[in-house]
C-alpha cells in the first residue's frame, strides 16, 4: 500500500462517520468519501500539514453540494424520506466494553431525522461544530463564508433541533422499559395501554419510497399514533401468512427489524427506531424502502419479542 493510500485508510472511518451524519445514506456518504479519495490522490500532499483537517474540509464540501442537489431531488420523492439506517445485533452480555463505547459514539435515528430539517449550510455547519469540535474559521472555509456567518448557521440548527416534538435522551436501560411496553401493548391490541406510552406530541413516520406500503405523511398526536399502530400490526402482521422480527441496534439504540410475507407472495422487510424522552415514546420511525435496507441483516427465523436489559 502507498503512503498516500495508508494515510487516507486511517482516516477512512472518520471520514465515513462525517459523510453519514451530513448526508443520511451509508451509500452517498461512501461515494463522498472515494471523491475524497480521489481528490486526495491528485493532490500536492506533501504541502498538506494536517491530513485529516484537509480530508475531513474536503468531504465537507463534497457533501454540501449533495446536500444542495438532494433538496431539489426530495421534493420529488414520494412521501417522507427518512435516512437509511445502521443496524447491529443486539450485543451479548460479555460484549467487549471498547465496543459499547463505539456504539455510544453514533449518532442517533432520532437526530438523523430532525437534521433533515436543516438547511444544507446549517446541517454542514452543526455537523462539523457540534459533533466533530472543528473550529468556525475552518467551517467557514467549507461554506464559503465568514467565521462569523458559520456561526450563525450553527446557532439557528441547534434552534431548530431543540425546538422540535422529536426528544431523545433516554439510555439504553430506560429504552428498554418504555419500547417493551410499546411493543406489549401493540402486539396485544392495548388502546389505553399505548396511550400511556406515547407522549402527546409523538410523531410516526414511515419511508416507503413510493414502493413499499407506507403512509404520505407524518402522523401527530398520542390518538392518531396509537390508532394506526394498532391498525398496521391487524393488517400487515396478525394476518400475514409468516412474520419474524428481531429487536436490534438502530443507530446504538434499540429497534426491531422486521420481516412479514403476505398472502400474495410479496414480502416486506422494515426497521423501527424509536425516539424516548421522560419514560414516553416521542418519534416512531420505520424504513421500509427496499432500497435502503440492502445492508439491513434480516431477522432471525420466529417472533423474538422480547428486549433484553443492555449490557451495563
Amino acid at each position: 500500500m502507498s503512503n498516500a493510500a495508508a494515510v487516507f485508510e486511517a482516516h477512512r472511518d472518520h471520514l465515513t462517520g462525517v459523510a453519514y451524519r451530513m448526508l443520511g445514506s451509508r451509500a452517498d456518504a461512501e461515494d463522498a468519501v472515494q471523491e475524497a479519495w480521489l481528490r486526495w490522490n491528485a493532490a500536492d500532499q506533501a504541502g498538506i500539514q494536517d491530513p485529516k483537517g484537509w480530508l475531513t474540509t474536503v468531504t465537507a464540501r463534497i457533501c454540501l453540494d449533495e446536500l444542495r442537489s438532494a433538496r431539489v431531488r426530495r421534493e420529488a420523492y414520494v412521501g417522507p424520506w427518512l435516512p437509511e439506517p445502521l443496524v447491529e445485533r443486539l450485543p451479548s452480555a460479555e460484549a467487549d466494553p471498547a465496543d459499547r463505547v463505539a456504539r455510544a459514539d453514533q449518532v442517533s435515528y432520532a437526530l438523523l431525522v430532525v437534521l433533515e430539517r436543516l438547511t444544507p449550510e446549517q446541517r454542514v455547519a452543526f455537523v462539523l461544530h457540534d459533533l466533530f469540535a472543528v473550529p468556525f474559521d475552518e467551517v467557514a472555509g467549507v461554506l464559503g463564508t465568514t467565521s462569523g456567518a458559520a456561526r450563525q448557521h450553527a446557532s439557528r440548527a441547534r434552534r431548530a433541533l431543540t425546538g422540535g416534538s422529536v426528544r431523545h435522551t433516554a439510555d439504553l436501560a430506560e429504552q428498554q422499559r418504555v419500547v417493551s411496553a410499546f411493543m406489549t401493548a401493540a402486539r396485544s391490541g392495548d388502546l389505553a395501554g399505548l396511550l400511556a406510552v406515547l407522549a402527546p406530541d409523538v410523531v410516526t413516520v414511515g419511508d416507503g419510497g413510493g414502493v413499499a406500503p407506507a403512509g404520505r405523511r407524518p402522523v401527530h398526536g398520542a390518538p392518531r399514533v396509537a390508532r394506526l399502530v394498532l391498525g398496521l400490526f391487524e393488517t400487515y402482521w396478525r394476518r400475514a401468512a409468516w412474520r419474524r422480527m428481531e429487536p436490534v441496534l438502530v443507530n446504538g439504540d434499540l429497534g426491531f427489524v422486521a420481516e412479514v410475507g403476505l398472502a400474495g407472495g410479496a414480502v416486506w422487510k422494515s426497521t423501527f427506531a424509536f425516539a424516548v424522552d421522560q419514560g414516553r415514546v416521542t418519534g416512531v420511525f420505520s424504513q421500509l424502502n427496499p432500497a435502503k435496507l440492502t445492508l439491513v441483516p434480516g431477522p432471525r427465523p420466529g417472533e423474538d419479542w422480547s428486549l433484553p436489559a443492555p449490557p451495563g
